[in-house]
This record gives structure tokens, C-alpha cells and sequence, in this order.
């Protein structure tokens, strides 16, 4: 190497020499790993994958100014970000063949869909492949850094404040939830940088199809959210431009989007192929980052022998270690099993549940209480979502007095968000808080679910145990008090089908305030049902929802259900009625009809289902009827039927027989259709009479 600038060991472009070096030999190794893949596509396409040809100069740029404490979202074109924070290329081949040792995933999903929990590198939390979703876990990272740093519950780092990253393509940023990330970010001054990388492609449609303006022109509606444009292919000037971007963000702490122009110059995935439909390939070369770089350490006084030895070498380097790829184990079969939940400590019951000398409180107290006490104990606990903050404490008052008692940035108020306030959970957990969330009906609980089924749910699995979702989502559910078609939805059906959450439907006061102590001390997601026409008792028959309130220690385990009365066979007909929430109180009262007759059995829990308790009542006395709220077909309870049915065969006397509300597309408002499309201890009644008599 000629004496130069760069041989001094100084800068060029004002950029770091040893940077410039780096950042020529990662350009180097991520457009080597493209051609392997390229050359051997039989096997490495296997799998689908996406490179990040033509995007390695602003991403190396952005990868090599991370540090340890910093949050990552890399999205599945990120390959050369994730070897810029010092991944090897061997451990991304791992994850491209689905290998056991894939550091990410152990095989279970795509290549660069990182997860990652190094002491030495960012953090980087779960990733999936729904383009845009990622916004708001990430930007639910940077809510929850903030929290931590208000309240002095995050460590001191010497060398500067902990920013979080979220990595979008252009297209991305036409996705509603994007939105709603940009607005909690301008909304509450996050520490967060958007960089947007923008190579006009969305798959098969250009940019002129797909949007009617860029990522920067758009982020401009977001007041407070700065914005930069630059040239992605540039590595000095991006890094020069990210440099003063992250170091503002360090130490101001507010939200930044930067917009990279860049070209795609791989295929869109290994499946969908750059030749099928691409015209623009020849112009696209001309803007490759990779000539670029190399024509920059030539003028600023690097060999071309230098230069052609640190290609050769890291050629060699990726050839050698997609060899020893090739030769990792794959997961075994019973590898399948492992990490769809992180293990509960809480595995029995504990505490007093009937304390001496106290009076019976209605459910929605019971909650309250509950949080209450959660929130003294433990600081990063925090409440949020619409209309909880202090000024109405919860449509139901569920959470009056909680912000007066824990301040502001506690408990607070969301916009009417609920994919934010479902996904954000995602980032809070990651940080170390536990979120308990709030959607004010199960009605509006549906433009949550995609965050809840791609992002919270998948997260423990897809990470292979590294970031499970430790929050509550409290849900008020069914209906009540002639609430109409719009707020009185049950959803436990829809809900039981996403693997990976827990789901609580308690009915009772002590029940709630039990399941709710276990719900924050399990490290997954719990979605917590939780009946309206329960919480104050005021539906004639539900009296007694009101219970003792149960000391600070109780806890009840999931997955146990509870006997709510019993009945023991004798000459005549039994029967066993499965149910939870406000069936309990329909079974109760139609019992009374038939004395001595009817044991019933509360669920308390969707996810996981006490099968044992149910298939040892169904056992005992031969005849079962599942009652349930939610229009019974297709649904969680005749689910629970077919159970029965299954294991409780030679049992059985009579069919098992399954009542709910009418088949019908939505609960009424008028009060005499209402009556007539929901159960009642009537109806309930019939049931049971026509089973006895079987």
C-alpha cells in the first residue's frame, strides 16, 4: 500500500480509513455469498431467500455504527447489516439451509429473518416476513427504552444512549401499521431511526404503481419526524449522513426516517426471479455500490493488488464456509416440539382466596386491585391503551386512580391504534417491561390481529426461545346491557386458533384477580377475557361474580379449571355442563330445576384447557353439555365437544350436546332480538331436561 491519506491510518471522505476497509471487505463477502448462492441456486434455493445486492452500501454504513445496547429490526434483505454487527457468514448459511445451528431460528424460519441476543451486538427481536409489521414491535422497543430511561431503570452506557433501528423497504410504508408506528413515534419523541431503504420494487410493481409518493415525502405528514434523503449507494456519504443521524438521535432523543434510494440488483426472492420481469436490469447495474467503493479506495491510494487480495480472501472465505454449511446437521423431528412456550414459574395455587373479615367486590375491582398491586411491586410494569389514562380511568373504570397513583408515563392514554397496542407489546417485553394492554370491546380486537398472530404469538417459537412475549391484553368481552352489534362480540373461537398465546376467560372476582397475577408472572402472551356483563354483577343470576377479594399472593395456575358445584350419581341421571364466563351463571341458574343433578365446571381458561378436570366430570356422569356464548358452529366449544367425544366415548349415555347464541352474523341492539339470539338459564334449562331424559 502507496503512502496515502489512507496509509496514515486517517480518513477518507471523512470517514475512517479502517471503516473503509471494513466496509470494502463485508461489500466483498455479501456480494460473494450472492454468487455462491447464485451458482449452486439447485440447493440454495431450497428455501426461499432474498440478498442484499445493491442495498450493501447504506446497510454496511448502518451496521457498522451500531453498538451493543442498541435494538435491530433487520428485515429479509438485510444480509449485509447483519454481517456488518459481526455475524459470520457461515451462521447466516445455517439459517439460508434451515440447519440445527441456525443461530436465529434452528431452523424453523427464512434466511436473514434474524433473531438475536448477544452481549457483544444489538439486540435484535423477532422478524417476520409480513413486510411493514415490524414498525411497531420496533418503535414498541423504543417506547419501552424510553420508560426505562425515565425512570432510571435502564444501565448507564459510557459510551452513549441506546438507539433502536427499524429497517423497511419503500414499498412497506404504504401499510396502515406503518402509520401507526410513525405516529406513536412523533407522538411520544422516540429514540428510534427509520431508515427506509427504496429500490422501486415491490415484487413485480414499480413504485409508480404502488404509491402516490416516496417514504420521505409521506413521513413529512408526521410532525416532528426529521427526515433525510440520500444516495444509497454511497457508502461514505451514508455513513457520513447516518453518523450524524444516530449520534442526534443518542443524545436528543427523538425520531428520525431516513430515505435511501437504491437498486435491486439480485432477484426479489430465489422464487420469484429477476429475469421473469424486469426491463430495467442494465440501468440498475449502473447505480451497483460494489464499483463504486472499489473505484473510491483506488483514487484514494489502494493497489489494485490490495484491493483484488481482500476480494479474493473473502471469496475464499464465503466458498469455505458454505462447504461447511452444506455438511451442518438438520433439526431432528422431536426439535419440532420445543419453545412454542417459555416455562411458567407459576405451576399451582397459591395465596388466600377467601380472606377472613373482608367484604365480596365486584369483578372489575378485583382487576383493578390486582394491577394495583403488580404496579407497586414492580416499576416496569406499565397499563396503557384508549381512554385507561386518568382523566376516565376505562370505559368500565377499570383503571381509575391507577395514573393519579403511578404518574402519566405509566398509565396512559393510546390513540385509537389497536395494532399498536397489540404489537407494541412485542418491543416493551424486549426491553424488560411487562405491558399490560388494554382493547376497549372484543369487537375492535380484529385490526390487532394480525399483530398478535405474525408478530406476538410466533415470536417464542420462531426465535427458538430467545424473545418470548412476556404482556397481558385485556379484552371486555360479550354482551351486555343491549350493546348492539359492535360491542358485543365473543371472540375466544378466533382467538383459540392463534398458537402461541394463552387465553384466560375467568368468571368471578377472585378468579380475575388470581389468573391476572399469573398472566404477569408468565413469561408469554395471555390475552385475558373478560366478560362485561360480569363486572359489576348487575345482570340478574350473576350475583355471585362478587367474591371475597382475595390477598396480594393469590395466584391460580392455567390451565386448571374449577367445580363450581357438584352433583354425585346415584339412581337417576347426572350431567356435566363445561363452561366459563357467563354460561356459568346460565348453567347455575337452570340447575336449579334439577337438584342434585348438574355438576358444572367453570374452564376459567381457553389456553391451555384443563382436559383432565372436564373428561374426569364427563366420566362420573355420563352425559355432557357444553354451554358457550359464541354462535356455536365451528367454534371453541364444539371443539371441546369433540374432545369429549373422542376420549370419553364409553362414557358417554347420551350425544354431547353444544348451546350457544344463534347462528347469526351479529348480536342485535333491540333487547327482544338480543334476548332471543343469546343463551339464557332457559334456554340452558331445555338442554339439560332433554339430556336427563335421554
Amino acid at each position: 500500500m502507496p503512502t496515502t491519506v489512507a496509509a496514515k491510518n486517517e480518513s477518507i471522505g471523512s470517514v475512517p480509513v479502517n471503516s473503509v476497509i471494513r466496509a470494502f471487505e463485508l461489500m466483498c463477502c455479501a456480494k460473494a455469498m450472492t454468487e455462491i448462492f447464485e451458482k449452486n441456486a439447485a440447493v440454495t434455493s431450497k428455501y426461499v431467500h432474498a440478498t442484499s445486492r445493491g442495498h450493501e452500501a447504506v446497510q454496511i454504513a448502518l451496521g457498522l455504527q451500531l453498538k451493543p445496547q442498541d435494538y435491530l429490526s433487520a428485515y429479509y434483505r438485510d444480509d449485509s447489516i447483519l454481517l456488518s454487527i459481526g455475524m459470520k457468514p457461515y451462521e447466516l448459511m445455517l439459517q439460508l439451509m434451515a440447519k440445527a445451528d441456525d443461530p436465529f431460528s434452528g431452523g424453523r424460519t427464512y434466511y436473514s429473518h434474524p433473531s438475536l441476543r448477544r452481549d457483544d451486538m444489538p439486540k435484535i427481536p423477532h422478524q417476520s416476513s409480513a413486510t411493514g409489521m415490524q414498525a411497531i414491535p420496533t418503535t414498541g422497543i423504543a417506547m419501552g427504552i424510553q420508560y426505562k430511561e425515565k425512570r432510571g431503570l435502564l444501565p448507564t452506557y459510557e459510551d452513549g444512549k441506546p438507539i433502536v433501528v427499524c429497517s423497511l423497504g419503500d414499498g412497506s410504508v404504504t401499510e396502515g401499521e406503518v402509520a401507526e408506528a410513525f405516529q406513536m413515534a412523533v407522538l411520544k419523541k422516540l429514540p428510534i431511526l427509520y431508515l427506509i431503504q427504496d429500490n422501486d420494487w415491490d415484487i413485480s410493481a414499480t413504485g409508480k404503481e404502488t404509491r402516490a409518493m416516496d417514504a420521505i415525502e409521506y413521513a413529512r405528514g408526521f410532525k416532528g419526524l426529521e427526515t433525510r434523503s440520500i444516495d444509497g449507494t454511497d457508502f461514505m456519504r451514508s455513513y457520513q449522513v447516518l453518523k450524524h443521524v444516530i449520534h442526534t438521535i443518542r443524545e436528543e432523543r427523538r425520531p428520525f426516517l431516513v430515505h435511501a434510494k437504491v437498486p435491486l440488483l439480485n432477484h426479489h426472492t430465489s422464487g420469484v426471479r429477476k429475469e421473469w420481469y424486469r426491463g430495467d436490469l442494465e440501468e440498475a447495474a449502473k447505480r451497483d455500490p460494489f464499483p463504486r467503493l472499489r473505484s473510491q479506495l483506488v483514487i484514494a491510494g489502494f493497489t489494485k493488488d490490495k484491493i483484488t487480495q481482500i476480494e479474493e480472501k473473502e471469496m475464499a472465505a464465503v466458498s469455505e464456509a458454505y462447504e461447511q454449511a452444506l455438511k451442518a446437521k438438520d433439526p431432528k423431528p422431536e426439535d419440532l416440539f420445543k419453545h412454542d412456550f417459555a416455562p411458567t414459574p407459576v405451576t399451582e395455587e397459591k395465596g388466600i382466596r377467601e380472606p377472613k373479615g373482608r367484604e365480596k367486590k365486584v369483578m372489575v375491582d378485583c382487576a383493578l386491585f390486582a394491577i394495583q398491586e403488580l404496579m407497586e411491586k414492580h416499576p416496569e410494569c406499565l397499563f396503557y391503551g384508549q381512554d385507561v389514562g386518568g382523566r376516565l380511568g376505562g370505559v368500565f373504570r377499570e383503571a381509575a386512580t391507577l395514573a393519579q397513583k403511578f404518574g402519566d408515563d405509566r398509565v396512559f392514554n393510546t390513540p385509537i391504534q389497536e395494532a399498536f397496542i397489540v404489537g407494541s407489546t412485542v418491543g416493551m417485553s424486549a426491553t424488560g417491561c411487562k405491558p399490560i394492554v388494554e382493547i376497549q370491546f372484543a369487537d375492535y380486537i380484529w385490526p390487532g390481529l394480525n399483530q398478535l398472530f405474525t408478530e406476538v404469538s410466533r415470536s417464542c417459537y420462531l426465535t427458538n426461545g430467545k424473545w418470548p412475549v412476556s404482556c397481558i391484553i385485556r379484552v371486555p368481552i360479550g354482551a351486555y346491557g343491549s350493546g348492539g352489534p359492535y360491542h358485543s362480540s365473543s371472540v375466544e373461537s378466533v382467538l383459540s386458533n392463534i398458537r402461541g398465546i394463552k387465553i384466560a376467560y375467568p368468571s368471578t372476582g377472585a378468579d380475575l384477580k388470581g389468573l391476572l397475577k399469573a398472566a404477569y408472572y408468565d413469561p408469554n402472551p395471555v390475552v385475558m377475557l373478560e366478560h362485561k356483563g360480569l363486572y359489576w354483577s348487575k345482570i340478574k343470576g350473576t350475583e355471585d361474580a362478587k367474591t371475597v377479594e382475595p390477598d396480594a399472593d393469590y395466584i391460580i395456575p392455567f390451565g386448571k379449571g374449577r367445580v363450581v358445584q357438584s352433583a354425585e350419581p346415584k339412581d337417576s341421571s347426572t350431567l356435566s355442563v363445561i363452561t366459563y364466563g357467563m354460561g356459568v351463571y346460565w348453567a347455575k341458574n337452570a340447575s336449579k330445576n334439577f337438584p342434585g343433578k348438574v355438576e358444572i365446571i367453570d374452564l376459567r381458561t381457553i389456553f391451555p384447557l384443563d382436559e383432565e378436570l372436564i373428561f374426569a366430570s364427563v366420566k362420573k356422569h355420563n352425559r355432557c353439555l357444553v354451554v358457550t356464548e359464541e354462535p356455536v358452529n365451528n367454534t371453541f366449544a364444539q371443539s371441546v365437544a369433540s374432545r369429549i367425544q373422542q376420549n370419553c366415548f364409553e362414557y358417554l349415555d347420551a350425544p354431547v350436546t353444544v348451546i350457544g347464541s344463534e347462528n347469526l352474523p351479529a348480536v342485535p341492539l333491540n333487547t327482544v332480538l338480543e334476548y332471543a339470539m343469546l343463551p339464557n338459564a332457559d334456554k340452558v334449562s331445555a338442554a339439560i331436561e332433554k339430556l336427563l331424559s335421554y
